[in-house]
């Protein structure tokens, strides 16, 4: 379903503008920028403030590490077969520039994780070594998350919990139940919308021995999965609201709850039809875009009218 890249004895030039649009059109490169964010916000909320230099190398980090696991992604998958079992010969063979950008992405965001260390203390370290565990072996050897029905849960922690309290730690150098409460917005919605992106790849998945929770489940149940994970994610708004955890103001994020209601409309009776599915998909990725967004915009509202002075 994705651009494969150019051969690897194409013109120098082409190939990397093909690498290049590798990151362009990858949703999950500005899907990784939201829990940042919302962190951010809550740090914000917590101390009324958010250090410039702390903010602007953290989200450089996230971007090159984001790159990374798009790159290895791509990479991987391509060495591993997954998208050439029915089109073995539409697609050239993938470039090892993938690979190298990938590398590249890492070390950096490896280079900023120990300066940020170095700014703010050793945790930051901690979250930083979970999240390149999580993001260099999903589908790279030898672990490879994606093939041992892990995936969507290393997905949903790292753009969760670890992103949101990771950043809140770099903000606030602190940490709050109430964020870990927020950061199960993302999480959720964004480990529904990695089972409902694996539904069309359901045969390709099965055949590379990429037991995914598709593969594993079915596609039927799987769609009935996703459909209960990116609810729960909608609903931690409300039920944190009535908690006192959230200000009264994040109710908007259930405004993302028709496109949740398109995607289910959308899905049933057409997961067996790759073409026809995918309007669900994009539905779901607009509700994950919206609600994160909304969440977010509320919390740094919320910060913005409980400043001093």
């Amino acid at each position: 379903m994705d651009q494969r890249l150019a051969a690897p004895h194409a013109r120098p030039g082409h190939r990397l503008l093909r690498v290049l649009s590798l990151v362009r059109y990858r949703f999950f490169l500005y899907a990784g920028l939201l829990p940042y964010l919302l962190g951010a916000a809550w740090a914000w909320r917590v101390t009324g403030s958010v250090p410039g230099t702390t903010f602007w190398s953290g989200l450089g980090g996230v971007i090159l590490a984001v790159i990374g696991v798009e790159a290895f992604n791509e990479y991987f998958d391509a060495r591993m077969g997954t998208d050439r079992v029915f089109n073995p010969d539409d697609l050239p063979p993938m470039s090892d520039a993938v690979m190298w950008l990938g590398v590249a992405g890492f070390a950096g965001a490896l280079a900023v994780g120990f300066y940020l260390t170095l700014l703010v203390g050793w945790p930051i370290l901690a979250f930083a070594v979970l999240g390149g565990l999580a993001a260099v072996f999903y589908v790279a050897p030898p672990v490879r998350w994606a093939y041992r029905g892990l995936g969507e849960t290393v997905i949903a922690l790292s753009y969760g919990p670890w992103m949101v309290l990771g950043s809140l730690y770099l903000h606030a150098h602190t940490l709050a139940s109430g964020a870990l409460w927020a950061s199960l917005v993302p999480g959720l919605l964004i480990m529904a919308l990695a089972v409902v992106n694996a539904i069309p790849d359901f045969h390709q998945d099965r055949l590379v021995g990429k037991r995914n929770l598709v593969v594993r489940l079915g596609r039927q149940k799987a769609v009935g999965l996703y459909l209960g994970l990116a609810t729960a994610g909608l609903m931690v708004a409300p039920i944190g609201v009535v908690e006192r955890v959230f200000p009264p103001e994040c109710l908007v994020t259930l405004l993302a709850l028709p496109l949740l209601v398109s995607s289910a409309r959308k899905a049933i009776g057409t997961y067996n039809t790759p073409r026809l599915f995918v309007p669900a998909i994009r539905s779901i990725v607009a509700c994950y875009g919206v609600a994160v967004s909304l969440f977010t915009l509320t919390v740094a509202f919320d910060a913005w009218l409980h400043m001093p002075g």
